[in-house]
């Protein structure tokens, strides 16, 4: 039976089945993180392509099912077919010509950035009386200062600082992901152990 636990918040002591996914979940993503962020820090280049054909793929796909969708539904909808016209033509811009396609992801990757330190700011100081609130926050100053330093740069450094920075972003995430997992398997094992005792 779960029993009540005063460090985990009541969403955790209620539904124990959403602590387990996130114990094991968190874990595994967050290995895979730290393993992608290590491999985008030491060959930053190469993540910047990879994230740009990845990019520009899921933004083909999306232009044709965009399109698919508009046709099927409604074929005279030319806001539809225009959404689907500039996601494909975006996406093969960015595979024909890489080096702008690096440039225009940078900016979107520092707006990234400053979005996900707000994200994080906020769920750290939400996550306030938790023991591992300290890490969401180191989590959310990391990626603020992250899309300052590429800011800065834009658009020179862009081919190396997507990679580059990406690849901490994923480290750091990684290293919250699996942390976070590992407090809560803990303050379940207390709470075990102080319910036998």
């Amino acid at each position: 039976m779960w029993k009540w636990n005063d460090q985990l918040n009541l969403e955790m002591n209620i539904n124990k089945n959403l602590v387990d996914n996130f114990k094991k979940y968190s874990k595994i993503s967050g290995i895979v993180f730290i393993i992608l962020g290590v491999l985008g820090i030491f060959f930053p280049t190469v993540m910047s392509l990879t994230t740009l054909a990845f990019v520009a793929y899921l933004m083909l796909f999306a232009g044709v099912f965009a399109g698919w969708f508009t046709w099927t539904s409604n074929k005279e909808d030319w806001a539809g077919w225009l959404k689907s016209f500039l996601l494909i033509l975006v996406g093969l811009f960015m595979l024909f010509y890489p080096m702008q396609g690096v440039a225009t992801l940078g900016l979107l990757f520092a707006i990234y950035f400053f979005t996900d330190a707000f994200a994080g700011f906020g769920l750290a100081f939400s996550m306030r009386p938790q023991k591992n609130w300290i890490l969401w926050l180191l989590n959310a100053i990391t990626s603020l200062a992250l899309g300052v330093i590429f800011v800065v740069g834009w658009p020179f450094s862009s081919l190396f600082m997507v990679g580059l920075l990406v690849g901490i972003s994923l480290l750091f995430d990684g290293i919250a992901l699996l942390t976070g997992g590992i407090l809560v398997d803990k303050a379940e094992e207390e709470s075990t152990h102080d319910t036998k005792a």
